[in-house]
């Protein structure tokens, strides 16, 4: 079940913003991801999913169908005022949607281990932003040189883009790609 949240700002440019398996639209990343795009005059759509109590027992392709699902649904909810997707980790198994809508995406920790999310990057032809952290397990530092999209690797960052035992530098962290998103979606703006 999917449960979004509206934050009004101009009703004909809607960015979708999904949240991670425990990383919801109120942990930091997603928090000022929103903050940004209400800055530049966005529309904002939050999902706020209940993953399923049996998701741990569903297949990669089960999970990936749901996603897109949850995904697809809250898209087509905006009768094509979506134009911007941002996601976070799980989300990212919705890459496949953006790219054949021709939507823009900024993906916080894609989950670049999986075939599926790689395919579907490769053949997004939007502006597109890739973050993560050079000590997530699940991004691929060469995969991700290897996109035609913007990326930023932050070194000795993990899946929550945060650096082990470095609070202060955390913060840092937060800083650095809330400013790269900022200047991202300013770029979708102009």
């Amino acid at each position: 079940m999917t449960m979004p949240t509206r934050f009004d700002g101009t009703k004909d440019r809607v960015a979708v913003v999904v949240p991670g398996v425990g990383y919801s639209p109120a942990r930091p990343l997603l928090h000022f991801a929103r903050s940004v795009l209400l800055q530049h005059g966005w529309t904002v759509q939050e999902l706020w999913w209940q993953i399923p109590d049996q998701f741990a027992q569903f297949t990669v392709d089960e999970r990936i169908a749901w996603v897109e699902r949850q995904v697809t649904e809250a898209v087509e909810a905006e009768d094509g005022a979506c134009r911007l997707v941002v996601g976070k980790s799980l989300a990212s198994l919705a890459c496949g949607i953006t790219a054949d809508r021709d939507i823009p995406a900024a993906w916080l920790t894609p989950v670049l281990t999986l075939d599926h999310v790689a395919t579907a990057l490769r053949r997004a032809t939007q502006a597109t932003l890739l973050i993560g952290g050079s000590a997530d397990t699940l991004w691929d530092t060469h995969l991700a040189a290897s996109l035609h999209h913007d990326v930023l690797e932050i070194p000795a960052a993990d899946h929550s883009l945060e650096l082990t035992g470095d609070t202060a530098g955390s913060v840092d962290v937060l800083r650095h790609v809330v400013s790269r998103l900022d200047h991202f979606i300013a770029s979708l703006t102009h």
